[in-house]
């Protein structure tokens, strides 16, 4: 998937450039490549039209950019959540874990790391 990601990025600069300007400061590649996917997959409407660079379009009305800003806003916090529950072990409450996890159907991540919580651990010792 990680090659059709970046065949699909070579051939939309658009959309390349906006979602590397969603990448955080000191993000590794390896977390980067699998969030930048889980926003690709999930941008809808959001991410610019691929191609090259055309003339910006009027916004219909300000409430219109406004609810755009929130849902990217809340698309890069899911994205983000979802990468701290695969790559640091965080747990969020289980609405949000629903939701990140069936935003994420179909994304693979083979060296994702294993977390053992403290119940688990404590679970063996017992």
């Amino acid at each position: 998937m990680a090659q059709e990601v970046s065949e699909y990025l070579s051939q939309n600069p658009r959309v390349a450039a906006w979602v590397e300007a969603l990448r955080c400061d000191g993000e590794t590649e390896k977390h980067w490549r699998h969030r930048r996917e889980f926003l690709l997959r999930n941008a809808g409407d959001l991410a610019p039209a691929g191609g090259a660079a055309s003339a910006p379009r009027e916004e219909a009305a300000d409430a219109e950019s406004g609810t755009r800003k929130r849902q990217l806003q809340q698309l890069i916090s899911f994205s983000m959540a979802w990468a701290n529950h695969v790559f640091l072990g965080c747990r969020y409450p289980q609405k949000v874990m629903d939701k990140i996890l069936s935003m994420a159907e179909g994304i693979k991540v083979t060296d994702a790391p294993i977390h053992i919580t403290r119940d688990e651990l404590v679970a063996k010792k017992g």
